[in-house]
């Protein structure tokens, strides 16, 4: 495929007036707010980090034929590392003094096989079955909600209505090989969905530097063939010793609680998240 540099010049050269125009402009309602906004609020705020989490996620499976179920716990049957860095990338803007955006982004990838070798004694012969299981699981989740924001003091109060979208892609594989034979099955599923959001915050400023927060938010559906819930909570704090560039640490808990209904068998995804997070934060 050939890309024509003078268009590509265009559009690089567009997309950087435009930003020069958004945070031109972010600075100049800066200055025109400064009496009247909460120092809690940014006009334009960005957490970029990671989520070192720890896990508990067990896929599930039952066929509606046999009725039988095949949950496969992936930290202790599969022998996942129960801690992750999960990347997340946060996006807060406002429009006016009380209202604005908010958008938020993560991703779980996680891959793993183990293999399993046993011997035991039927009638009085020794045999060796050998068995191979791999499990693979990639979750995304990304929100966009529009926020109100209630007070002007050191103490703000957040309300926010939107959409999230998540997908789901797993499987698991596995396969026993014994007197000369093998057995194999395998599950899979590779589905998304959207879903209404809602979200809750508190923003405190202990003065210009120092400042804490906690997040709430959360996903219900019951329709669609991707239902269940999610949800997430955070506790942090920031400090910034620059004017415009410092850093935030906060400790979150995610829970993840999905059915997928197939024509066949149905999939259960079941994935509990909790630890530290630590970003670079940018503020506008």
């Amino acid at each position: 495929m050939r890309i024509r540099h003078n268009h590509f010049g265009k559009v690089a050269s567009g997309l950087a007036l435009a930003s020069l125009a958004f945070f031109g402009a972010a600075a100049h309602a800066q200055d025109s707010q400064k009496k009247s906004q909460s120092p809690a609020l940014d006009n334009v705020s960005v957490w970029v980090g990671g989520y070192y989490t720890s896990n508990d996620t067990t896929l599930g499976g039952q066929t509606r034929i046999l009725n039988s179920n095949g949950d496969v716990n992936l930290e202790d049957d599969l022998d996942f590392k129960k801690h992750k860095t999960v990347p997340r990338v946060r996006l807060d803007f406002l429009i006016g003094e009380h209202q604005g955006f908010a958008f938020d982004w993560y991703e779980v990838d996680r891959s793993h096989s183990k293999t399993f070798n046993e011997s035991v004694n039927v009638l009085g012969q020794p045999i060796t079955a050998s068995a191979f299981a791999k499990g693979d699981l990639k979750f995304s989740f990304g929100s966009a909600a529009y926020k109100w924001w209630f007070g002007t003091g050191d103490d703000v109060f957040g309300v926010g209505l939107g959409a999230a979208y998540y997908k789901v892609r797993g499987s698991i594989d596995a396969s026993v090989t014994a007197l000369g034979q093998t057995q194999s099955a395998s599950s899979s599923t590779d589905i998304d969905a959207w879903a209404p959001n809602l979200q809750l915050g508190w923003r405190h400023a202990f003065n210009d530097q120092w400042r804490m927060y906690v997040n709430a938010s959360g996903v219900k559906k019951n329709g669609g063939r991707l239902n269940g819930h999610i949800y997430d909570t955070a506790i942090g704090l920031e400090w910034f010793p620059w004017q415009n560039v410092g850093f935030g640490a906060e400790y979150a808990y995610t829970r993840i609680k999905l059915h997928q209904d197939k024509s066949r068998y149905d999939l259960d995804l079941d994935m509990k998240l909790n630890g530290p997070a630590a970003y670079v934060r940018f503020r506008f």
